[in-house]
Order: structure tokens, then C-alpha cells, then sequence
């Protein structure tokens, strides 16, 4: 009896369906994450317990830098505790961030050229146009119009660099706040103010959307403590994180969150 011959059957599988699938996903998570912001420096912040978020819009961040942990420089600590600030609006709001970097920047260069007469900076259309487009900025004042000149590569290759005395913004242990103030302080101000001037606005023939936007992010500055957030590495010298401490509680400004990672149920408690 001759042997019975089975008809392949094709192995092939059309794929179209699931591959449109897959464009499908993968477009709709681009379009809805939100993407981490490049900083001049890694920082590892320390643990916790806490679990309360930190909000990503209506932000102030005060970065403070680590000591070198690459092994390059013969003094690690040359590399620490250089401070970086960036403002964070709403996208969703009239009150975005280049809005909210805009209107921080012209209070603060006016407190700053109010204070330095005799030093006053100029910041042209485009330099301020850069600035709104930064994450983050950290240098002196007058080193603001050269670093704000330079392309993006240059400026980040420059405050890449943590072993510059350029690079960072000053700070000391003034607690005169109406005295001259720190670099520092003057941004602080400069937000003092601006969030003041935000709530006191409120009543000038704005929507119901727009008063709610302007109630959040002032009591997000003022009241709540969720406006401003220091980031500090897990190794940076409590006495340079008190000081940033001290000028904000200099300023008025006293309530603000500190970063921190959830700790692992296997790390131990310090």
C-alpha cells in the first residue's frame, strides 16, 4: 500500500497586524512621556522613606553638585557644592515654563543691575530666548551674557565643567535679606517676588482657569513647599546643604522639599 503524502502546511505568519500594533503603542508613549532634562551634573540623591512625589510642573530646582567621583581630579572636592537652578511652569497652562524662566530672568537681572550699579548686565532678545529654552543655569551673573552667547554644545561642555571657577552659582552665609545679596539670593528673590506678583494679579479681569493656575503656583511656592526642591547628592557635606537652607529661609522662603530615592527594604537605617 503506498504511503499516504501529507500536505505541508506553511509556517509563515503575517505579522502586519501585530507590527501596526506595536508603531501604534510605541507613538502613543513618545507623545505622552515626559522626558528627564539633561543636568550639568549626576547627583544621587539620598533615601528615604517618604513616598510623597515631587511635582514636575510648577518647580523650582536648586541642584547641589557632588564631590568628583571619576578619580581624575587630584582634589575631589573642588568639584562640590556648585549650585544650578531651573524653573519648571505648567505645558498645559498659560503659565509655561518658558513663560515662568522668562519673567524669573528679567526680575532677577533687575535686582542684580539694582544692586551693581557700578556692574550692570545687558541681556539682548536673543540671549533671554536662550535662557527661556534652558533647563538650567548655573554660573554668575556676569558671566550670564557670554555663557548665554555661546550654542548649546559649548554651554553644556561649560558647565559641564565643575572644576571652573566660572561655573555654579555664588552663595555664602550672608542673612542680611536686605542687604547686598548673594547670586543666589537674588534668584530667590527674584522668585519671591515673581510669585507675589503672580497672586496679587489674580483679580485683574483673568478667566476662572487662569486665577486657578496662578492660585496653584503661588501656594505651590509659598505655602505648600512643593514649589521649590533641593537636589543634593547623598554625599554632599550636610554643612553645604544648610547653607542653601539658610538663604532660602534668608529670602522668606520657607517651606521646600529635598529630593531623596526610595529606600530599599534591605538598606539599612542611618
Amino acid at each position: 500500500m503506498g504511503k499516504v503524502k501529507i500536505k505541508r502546511k506553511s509556517t509563515l505568519i503575517d505579522m502586519t497586524a501585530m507590527s501596526d500594533v506595536t508603531v501604534l503603542l510605541l507613538t502613543f508613549f513618545m507623545l505622552t512621556s515626559t522626558f528627564l532634562q539633561k543636568e550639568p551634573t549626576i547627583v544621587y540623591t539620598p533615601s528615604s522613606v517618604s513616598e510623597e512625589k515631587v511635582p514636575m510642573n510648577n518647580l523650582v530646582t536648586v541642584l547641589v553638585s557632588s564631590a568628583d567621583k571619576s578619580g581624575k581630579l587630584e582634589d575631589p572636592s573642588v568639584a562640590e557644592g556648585k549650585l544650578f537652578i531651573s524653573f519648571t511652569g505648567d505645558a498645559d497652562s498659560t503659565l509655561s515654563s518658558e513663560k515662568i524662566r522668562g519673567m524669573m530672568l528679567d526680575e532677577a537681572v533687575s535686582i542684580y543691575n539694582e544692586q551693581h550699579k557700578n556692574n550692570r548686565i545687558t541681556l539682548t532678545e536673543p540671549m533671554k530666548a536662550e535662557f527661556r529654552s534652558s533647563n538650567m543655569i548655573g554660573v554668575p551673573f556676569a558671566e550670564l551674557p557670554e555663557v548665554l552667547s555661546m550654542s548649546v554644545t559649548e554651554r553644556d561642555k561649560f558647565m559641564g565643567d565643575m572644576t571652573n571657577p566660572k561655573v555654579g552659582i555664588p552663595i555664602d552665609g550672608n542673612k542680611n535679606r536686605d542687604g547686598r545679596l548673594n547670586d543666589f539670593q537674588v534668584w530667590l528673590k527674584a522668585i519671591y517676588n515673581v510669585a507675589q506678583r503672580i497672586n496679587n494679579e489674580q483679580a485683574e479681569g483673568l478667566s476662572a482657569e487662569e486665577r486657578s493656575q496662578l492660585s496653584n503656583l503661588y501656594t505651590a511656592l509659598m505655602r505648600k513647599g512643593q514649589g521649590i526642591a533641593i537636589k543634593a547628592d547623598k554625599d554632599t557635606p550636610f554643612t553645604t546643604v544648610q547653607m542653601v537652607f539658610d538663604n532660602l529661609q534668608t529670602m522668606k522662603l520657607n517651606k521646600f522639599s529635598l529630593m531623596t530615592a526610595l529606600k530599599s527594604e534591605n538598606e539599612p537605617t542611618q
